[in-house]
């Protein structure tokens, strides 16, 4: 009776109470609690995360201003804290930016622009300084001069999480030795690790994708890691489009009839819209229907109205999205970049046409690097005499990158040149490779499973907007239409890489039939010896005479890497 009574006294709050609890959440507030969704998730993921994250934004800014990169990573790690410091030779920041830009979350300036750019969200290199703000109470350390400025600009940044905004605990104008770029210092819970999820390994994809930057990489231990460039041009810069009217849904359409500064519908959808003309304009008016004209006041235009105007842009056809929006990295360079990093017997690379999604347009490129180094080799010289030889032993980055030969092959996946490390298993590269049938190209391959080859698999997708799987850029969306390129890019390199599998069997085939034979001339010269009654002089230059003839007839000639 007594625990009744003490039910019974329990008071419930009022609606009025319940609603004085309702208050607004900061996007920092969110993340913070939330770290693992930017990729935070433990302290080695966090390390490579930050360093990541630092990088692709000098990368932006060092194409932007049309400077080749020179990047320097230097990683300490003692007793489960590390300190990461990016600098580059960029253009710099003004010092008005510096703590928004590193101490807000959701600012930047490619968020609303349909072009190609590594970062798209302007929240990486914030999160990671808050990320470092909360494990070790440390603010962000940024030196930053533009060119022509006497002085660098030196500031302390946190995040004031309640209000999603910078915090500046210190700034002043210091002297600097580069003449421009951005050094950014931070300090945070980290652990550093080896293997396929290594800031190495990052940093050595990214040289791959990247064939015209310099990287310079210091590790926990004092070692020096050069990743020279190979390209002296930078990519063309893209060019940014406007929105593709099949990629647009009813309420951005009515976001944008809003907006619009247009005093016409037929305005509206040429200057509004990318690949559509006067004429393309006036058909899907007409498809729209009445009261709908050419003449019609956007702003005026109701909901019902917008609807119809919206199915008839779906059932118009209109060109495909302009492409100079989006820069793959090209055969060319992607092969020296693969040749640069990876040691391997055979390299392919190949570039898909341009394609759209959502009109959103997009590119795929595939690579192939198919041969370990350390493993025995055969080798022909110009006469044609055939040996075996064992390779040399390359670095530990490059084992990670090039499975061995009865291990599934190591994908390499990137999304507008920026490697993509984690969530291999949900993203659309690794559905689509897992879907190709390797076995029609002579790899072994379990059903649901990747194939079993010596062999670096590299996958590019290049677009306006990737379609992550999550804030942390970690995976991309299985959307059908990427599927498709990137399967049809890896069938592409995949059958030259048949090919050349065809001629290197064929080669160690006749090798195994040239050596039994090798292996009875001796024998076949003392016979011919005792036959004819030939001197030695004459059997070893019989014999000599039977082993040239042997190799000058080798009729499989070998493939070019």
């Amino acid at each position: 009776m007594a625990q009744i009574s003490s039910d019974k006294q329990t008071r419930v709050p009022t609606a009025i109470e319940l609603a004085s609890r309702q208050r607004e959440i900061s996007v920092s507030e969110f993340f913070l609690k939330n770290r693992h969704l930017l990729g935070f998730d433990t302290p080695a993921k966090a390390l490579v995360t930050a360093v990541k994250e630092a990088v692709d934004n000098a990368l932006d800014a060092c194409e932007e201003a049309g400077v080749l990169p020179e990047i320097v990573v230097h990683v300490r790690d003692r007793l489960g804290k590390a300190r990461v410091v990016v600098e580059d030779n960029g253009p710099g920041i003004v010092e008005s930016q510096i703590a928004r830009i590193f101490g807000k979350l959701l600012y930047g300036s490619k968020f609303h622009k349909l072009s190609q750019s590594r970062g798209q969200q302007g929240m990486g290199i914030s999160a990671a300084g808050m990320y470092g703000q909360l494990t070790v109470g440390k603010p962000l350390h940024i030196i930053s001069r533009t060119e022509g400025d006497e002085l660098a600009s030196e500031l302390y940044v946190s995040i004031d999480t309640a209000n999603n905004r910078p915090d500046i605990h210190k700034k002043r104008r210091v002297e600097w030795d580069r003449p421009h770029g951005t050094r950014v210092e931070m300090e945070m819970e980290g652990h550093h690790q080896t293997g396929p999820h290594s800031v190495e390994v990052y940093l050595k994809q990214t040289a791959i994708a990247n064939p015209h930057v310099s990287i310079t990489y210091v590790d926990p231990h004092g070692k020096e890691t050069h990743f020279l460039r190979c390209a002296d041009t930078l990519p063309s810069r893209p060019k940014e489009i406007k929105p593709h009217p099949h990629g647009v849904e009813l309420g951005r359409l009515i976001q944008m009839l809003s907006n619009t500064t247009s005093r016409s519908l037929l305005r509206f959808l040429v200057d509004e819209f990318s690949c559509v003309g006067k004429k393309t304009a006036i058909e899907i008016i007409k498809r729209a229907g009445k009261p709908l004209t050419d003449r019609s006041y956007p702003t005026h235009i109701a909901h019902a109205q917008a609807a119809a105007l919206h199915r008839a842009i779906q059932k118009t056809r209109v060109l495909a999205p302009r492409t100079d929006c989006i820069v793959p990295i090209g055969e060319a360079q992607l092969l020296e970049g693969l040749r640069k990093e990876l040691a391997a017997d055979f390299y392919t690379t190949a570039t898909r046409p341009a394609a759209a999604y959502r009109g959103n347009p997009f590119q795929v490129e595939v690579g192939m690097a198919f041969g370990r180094p350390g493993e025995p080799d055969i080798e022909v010289d110009a006469g044609g005499h055939m040996r075996r030889i064992q390779k040399a032993q390359h670095a530990r980055a490059v084992e990670q990158l090039i499975a061995p030969k009865d291990e599934p092959v190591r994908l390499l996946r990137f999304a507008n040149r920026t490697p993509l490390l984690y969530q291999q298993s949900s993203c659309a590269i690794t559905k689509a490779v897992i879907q190709t049938n390797w076995r029609t190209y002579g790899l072994h391959q379990t059903k649901g499973a990747l194939p079993n080859a010596p062999m670096a698999i590299l996958v590019h997708v290049a677009s306006v907007w990737i379609p992550y799987t999550s804030e942390s850029k970690e995976a991309i969306e299985p959307y059908p239409e990427i599927l498709k390129e990137i399967k049809l890019g890896l069938q592409q390199c995949a059958r030259r890489l048949a090919h050349y599998l065809r001629r290197e069997l064929h080669l160690r085939q006749e090798y195994d039939r040239r050596a039994h034979i090798e292996r009875y001339l001796p024998h076949i010269g003392a016979a011919l010896q005792d036959i004819l009654a030939l001197s030695d002089d004459e059997r070893d230059s019989t014999v000599n005479m039977l082993d040239d003839v042997l190799h000058t007839s080798r009729t499989t000639p070998r493939s070019k890497p």
